[in-house]
């Protein structure tokens, strides 16, 4: 019986490290960008094996993008317990955002699927439409505590803001892949910022 369970355990930490390292690759190459021989290097496993335990490429990158938005959601919950002031926790987020945007090589990788899949699969779909919300919910909630702390004017509507500033950013991503201008994307943030503290 013990032993049963030690097995049990190990096999679940193995998929969970492989669907991490699938996700890498995904995240950098793109679902069309990465071949079957990609994933299963980067997971160390043979095809077979794959198949037996994920399924095909399709079902493992419907595993992996809801990886990636759980651990997005386990850094949104970090984020808003912190001991730091609420429009500090926004202003630090919208900064680490724009440097995901121009420095980071892989960029966000529901952003990447919501482009390159979700038009065309529902469960990719589904899944980054509960992100959306999820990430609306945390702006929502930091954005009235800032309101509540007099961090933001309260006449303010956190629910607009937190939508603005969800669409915002995708609209950064976007222009950054087309003008490659690292300056425009940090000013329309400084003054993104600037309109909240007034």
């Amino acid at each position: 019986m013990y032993l049963c369970i030690v097995m049990a355990r190990n096999v679940e930490f193995n998929e969970a490290a492989a669907i991490q390292k699938a996700m890498e690759v995904f995240w950098k190459k793109g679902y069309n960008g990465t071949s079957l021989r990609d994933l299963t290097e980067a997971m160390q496993i043979n095809s077979s094996s794959l198949y037996n335990t994920i399924g095909d490429k399709e079902e493992l990158f419907v595993r992996c993008v809801q990886h990636y938005t759980d651990l997005r959601k386990q850094d949104w919950k970090k984020r808003l317990t912190s001991k730091k002031s609420p429009f500090s926790i926004l202003v630090d987020y919208i900064h680490e955002a724009v440097g995901v945007i121009i420095n980071g090589e892989d960029s966000c990788m529901a952003v990447k699927s919501a482009f390159e899949v979700a038009t065309n699969d529902q469960r990719i779909k589904d899944i980054l439409i509960a992100d959306s919300q999820q990430a609306y919910q945390f702006l929502h909630d930091l954005i009235q505590n800032a309101m509540e702390q007099g961090e933001i004017r309260a006449e303010e509507d956190p629910a607009l803001l937190a939508d603005y500033f969800n669409s915002t950013w995708t609209g950064w991503y976007e222009s950054y892949i087309l003008h490659k201008d690292p300056i425009k994307i940090k000013r329309m943030a400084e003054y993104f910022i600037k309109q909240l503290s007034k």
